[in-house]
């Protein structure tokens, strides 16, 4: 091209709409009488508390849709600055990232004048940024090769309305000084990706990074008798009883299947599908590969039970909406919704810390990896216990736990990178 360009466009009117919407509804008089027997959404409306609540009440009143998002902002516990470890996956998977887009790039459709693509749960932190110069590298190394024209690409941002799209704008402001040759667009995305967000057969690659293990649900564990099946514990553990695992792993199947069928629906023929996610290398639910903070962050909010800072039942009735899958569980998902094909699979492994990693004081590591653990689970935490224990609960609690088992243990995080292409 003789005449290199960049375009940059900041499409705020969906986002802005659909908040607006929501509000309407929250607020309209038949919202509530309608709210048990509605499909789950990602509607963000205003906390509510859970004292003197049952489990089940509670989990009506406070969906993750609500509360789940990353930490806001730009400082030093938010998420565009604590999340060092899917900071480190997005520079691993670029490479796969690349292939698949190459690969895209050899179907019938193209060359093209537009291609459509999306993040899946893009939050606020780098990796967003990552992911679309990866994709606008590629296209443009692919089409000077060949001597054809670039096509514009509209990115699509998508996460929950919650998310922080004012602090990912702003930082993607600066973003387009690095590019030059390709027209691309920017439009903030906001819904749940458990349900459909685009039109029929109208996207060309879709991506998700440490998003789909996050479960649309909390998991509903309860006795008969109105107990909770999950005591002192807030994910699977190895004391867990064995229909804690079996809820988690249905929730998860559940979600994952539903995913998958509108991706399918919202992609056209030949399409790719990147889905990056945190998994276990073993068959057991509860190993600790898999109990990764969830252990550790149970215990701190257990010592601020005992210190008479949180009621023991929120302990006991909190179970986090995440689930560590592995690959077998996640082949046999894809294989059974059955519109995509398995065209690339491959696992690989990033050092958290520990003895090994040489280096840093492990009480140093700890206090990051505290802060990283804040930046994904504070929004669920502080709506649950309260905002007053939430840096007891982290910047002391948890990152002494974190630096203590840094100490003696080595951490590795299990990473799976999955390129599935619509075929139906």
């Amino acid at each position: 091209m003789d005449k290199k360009f960049f375009l940059l466009d900041f499409i705020w009117f969906d986002l802005i709409f659909s908040l607006t919407r929501v509000k309407e509804k929250n607020n309209s008089p038949s919202s509530a009488s309608s709210s048990s027997s509605s499909p789950p959404s990602h509607e963000f409306m205003p906390p509510k508390s859970l004292m003197s609540m049952s489990l089940d009440k509670s989990r009506e009143s406070m969906e993750v849709k609500e509360v789940l998002h990353m930490s806001r902002g730009d400082g030093e516990n938010s998420y565009a600055k604590a999340s060092i470890y899917t900071q480190k996956v997005a520079l691993v998977t670029k490479r796969m990232i690349a292939s698949a887009v190459n690969s895209l790039l050899e179907e019938p459709f193209f060359p093209c004048e537009l291609l459509n693509v999306v993040d899946l749960g893009c939050s606020s932190g780098p990796s967003t940024s990552t992911f679309i110069s990866t994709v606008i590298e590629t296209i443009e190394s692919n089409c000077r090769g060949l001597g054809s024209t670039l096509p514009e690409v509209q990115f699509y941002l998508n996460d929950l309305p919650g998310n922080d799209f004012n602090t990912l704008f702003k930082n993607l402001s600066e973003f387009r000084r690095n590019f030059e040759g390709l027209s691309f667009f920017l439009m903030g995305a906001p819904g749940s990706f458990h349900e459909r967000i685009f039109p029929q057969a109208s996207l060309h690659l879709a991506h998700s990074s440490y998003s789909a293990q996050w479960l649309s649900q909390f998991p509903q564990l309860m006795t008969e008798g109105g107990s909770p099946l999950n005591k002192g514990k807030i994910y699977i553990s190895k004391t867990s009883p064995p229909k804690v695992m079996e809820a988690y792993l249905a929730q998860f199947q559940e979600d994952c299947t539903n995913f998958l069928s509108c991706r399918s629906k919202e992609m056209v023929i030949g399409a790719r599908l990147v889905l990056v996610l945190h998994v276990r290398n073993s068959a057991d639910p509860a190993s600790d590969e898999s109990c990764y903070p969830w252990e550790s962050l149970a215990e701190a909010i257990s010592s601020l039970v005992s210190e008479g800072l949180v009621e023991e039942e929120k302990l006991d009735t909190l179970n986090m909406p995440y689930y560590t899958a592995s690959q077998e569980e996640l082949q046999q998902i894809v294989q059974q919704e059955g519109s995509f094909t398995m065209e690339h699979i491959e696992t690989f492994a990033l050092d958290i810390g520990g003895p090994s990693s040489g280096g840093e004081d492990p009480w140093i590591s700890g206090k990051k990896h505290a802060k990283n653990v804040r930046s994904y689970t504070e929004s669920i935490l502080q709506h649950y216990l309260g905002e007053e224990v939430m840096d007891k609960l982290y910047d002391e609690k948890l990152a002494y736990l974190i630096g203590e088992y840094l100490v003696k243990e080595q951490i590795k995080g299990t990473n799976l990178v999955v390129i599935l292409r619509k075929h139906s």
